[in-house]
């Protein structure tokens, strides 16, 4: 996955105040309503309040963080906090408003790339998460995901993918379960995944 190092992650979430946390019970393994496909992030004819923009995460982006978007937009509209740049042309990212201290944002060459959580919310469109066993992503996602190795063979994942882009769920460092997921551009997203973060 191309996701910060570890240590810089975590010294990154620290400040942000963010502790990922498990989801149980009944509501949280239930998919969300009218996400039969993967596709929809809500169900057609519903109005969204903005709490519940904020708990879902896709392929697409997340609220005003669109896949594709260019960062030079989102920083003029007042919507990136901070910045950290790793590899060359890779620039992470935090997000404002509803979104702050929910998601990391990934930009390739000044375009979003990808929209990563360590959090709970937000969730898929089908409703999975930080926090759920793997077991319980095979049962939300069927034949739709897998679980995948990397090409050094010492981590694995859970792999969807939706046309050109991908969900990918990472597992936790230090208790089981899903530690991370990010969306977004299958050639940035599951390519940093197998092959490494640069």
């Amino acid at each position: 996955m191309n996701r910060l190092p570890a240590t810089i992650l975590t010294a990154l979430l620290a400040l942000a105040g963010i502790a990922p946390a498990a989801v149980t019970g009944p509501a949280a393994s239930a998919a969300a309503p009218g996400t039969a496909t993967g596709r929809a992030d809500h169900v057609p004819g519903t109005v969204r309040t903005a709490a519940e923009h904020r708990d879902i995460l896709s392929v697409r982006g997340a609220g005003p963080y669109r896949i594709g978007i260019r960062y030079d937009r989102l920083a003029a509209a007042g919507l990136i906090s901070w910045t950290a740049d790793s590899c060359t042309g890779i620039r992470h990212a935090g997000a404002t408003g509803v979104w702050a201290g929910a998601i990391i944002l990934t930009f390739r060459d000044g375009r979003l790339v990808s929209v990563g959580t360590a959090t709970a919310p937000p969730r898929s469109p089908a409703g999975a998460s930080v926090g759920m066993p793997f077991a319980e992503l095979e049962r939300i996602y069927g034949p739709r995901g897998a679980m995948i190795r990397n090409d050094a063979g010492d981590a694995e994942a859970y792999l969807v993918r939706v046309g050109s882009r991908v969900e990918l769920f990472t597992d936790h460092p230090i208790r089981p379960g899903v530690g991370y997921y990010e969306a977004g551009l299958a050639s940035h997203v599951e390519r940093g995944f197998r092959q490494g973060p640069c």
